[in-house]
């Protein structure tokens, strides 16, 4: 389990260094949602209120986030 924090942590890292382009942070939040957790998904919902990032990843994020909860509920 802690690798799994471990790895949440760099991918947040990733998803928020606004010098990395927005190509790559995309790509760490994709693997964000494949994850799949809980912290995950309130990870993901962080990065959809984080008005830094550009409007395609926070959109990105919050149906990534959506998909994590809808997968809970079925």
């Amino acid at each position: 389990m802690p690798e799994k924090s471990n790895q949440l942590k760099k991918l947040n890292a990733i998803a928020t260094d606004l010098e990395l382009s927005p190509e790559l942070r995309i790509k760490a939040i994709q693997l964000i949602s494949k994850m799949g957790t809980h912290d995950a998904l309130l990870n993901l919902l962080e990065l959809a209120g984080n008005e830094q990032l550009i409007r395609e990843e926070r959109d990105l994020a919050l149906q990534q986030a959506r998909e994590i909860i809808m997968s809970t509920h079925k």
